[in-house]
């Protein structure tokens, strides 16, 4: 019954509306807020690519342009440093030997002149250190000597055989890498390797602490019950002094990378001859591994790298390429703007009415 235009029921509720399933209406849902929608004309595209073209092809110049004035040297001594062995078992044997004399000489030639700071750096090829498990062999916290003895993460060089923690742990700080380089030029002018200053500021005053290393680190012992894995540590400095250790453990992201070792801060003269007494001591050779020794001087954008350059030339030049096809084709075929007759179903329609006549 209804007294007021509602329908009631029997007992007299009245019943409730059912809600809409439609969604409320806002600018969002309906797709209706501020947005740019640039219209591309064959102007505007053309303009576009031409003022890619105008802007990269000088950056891409003058970033090539700083590349090749960076002076190089790469000098390989894998296989030069173990010239008298010819298979890749003796030459594990020989690395691996303790009582072998693993000094070897290389001749340098400096190509250009090489101003002050020249840089040194060893690079490793087909060297993982971006495997997960190595990555994760180490621990923070003891680095920074939070807790010295914590080695939670640092398996399979977490402790020692009968339980001890070692510091630094883990198997980053185990493979520290351990050739060593003497450099002279002449007959008897020794050139001085600074090593200072070679890492991070960050890493050494935030990563690393004035912690030692404990007294049973592996590469440390003697004996032959240990087994060593690259680079002893100075037991008597701290880890954040040590900056071949943290140029180390800043692991890289490919199988082919370069460290820095140390600076020669003297001028190198184009034609003269520099003479480097190598330890060979990695063992590269059982991975297939290889080492190269390489000195550069670095310019305002930094080392030797003709890729950012390239790149740059090679978008440019494209972009001119395509801004030149564009304005050749629509000053061929010009059509007006916004013309209805390219439109799918005009097009059919006209199709349909040739055919037709």
């Amino acid at each position: 019954m209804s007294t007021n235009g509602a329908s009631t029921s029997d007992n007299g509720a009245v019943p409730a509306k059912k809600e809409s399933k439609k969604p409320k209406y806002s600018r969002f849902t309906q797709q209706e807020l501020p947005a740019c929608k640039p219209l591309l004309t064959p102007g505007w595209v053309i303009a576009i690519f031409m003022i890619v073209g105008v802007v990269f092809i000088p950056i891409g110049a003058v970033t090539l342009l700083a590349s090749n004035g960076v002076v190089e040297i790469v000098q390989e001594y894998e296989n030069q440093c173990t010239r008298n062995f010819t298979t890749r078992e003796q030459k594990v044997s020989f690395i691996q030997d303790s009582t072998a004399i693993k000094t070897c000489n290389v001749q340098l030639k400096v190509p250009k002149d090489m101003n002050a700071p020249v840089y040194i750096y060893y690079q490793l090829d087909n060297f993982y250190q971006n495997h997960r498990r190595y990555v994760k062999s180490r621990n923070d916290q003891q680095l920074r000597g939070d807790a010295v003895n914590e080695t939670s993460g640092c398996k399979p060089e977490a402790t020692t055989a009968d339980g001890q923690p070692i510091r630094p742990c883990g198997l980053i700080a185990w493979s520290l890498f351990n050739d060593t380089y003497a450099f002279s030029k002449g007959v008897s002018t020794n050139l001085t390797v600074n090593k200072k200053g070679i890492s991070w500021k960050s890493d050494r005053e935030d990563k690393f602490g004035a912690i030692k290393p404990s007294p049973n680190y592996p590469n440390n012992q003697e004996t032959n019950t240990s087994l060593i894995g690259g680079g002893r540590l100075d037991p008597d400095t701290p880890l954040n002094e040590q900056e071949d250790l943290i140029v180390w453990m800043r692991t890289a992201a490919l199988p082919t990378f370069r460290k820095l070792y140390g600076k020669i801060e003297e001028d190198l003269k184009v034609g003269e001859s520099i003479s480097v007494r190598i330890e060979n001591n990695y063992n590269t050779y059982t991975f297939g591994g290889g080492k190269k020794l390489v000195l550069s001087t670095t310019s305002w954008l930094g080392g030797k790298n003709s890729f950012l350059g390239i790149a740059y030339l090679t978008v440019g030049i494209l972009s001119m390429f395509l801004a030149l096809v564009f304005f050749l084709v629509h000053f061929k075929n010009p059509r007006p703007l916004g013309d209805p007759s390219y439109l799918s179903w005009n097009r059919k329609a006209h199709l349909s009415a040739n055919s037709a006549h």
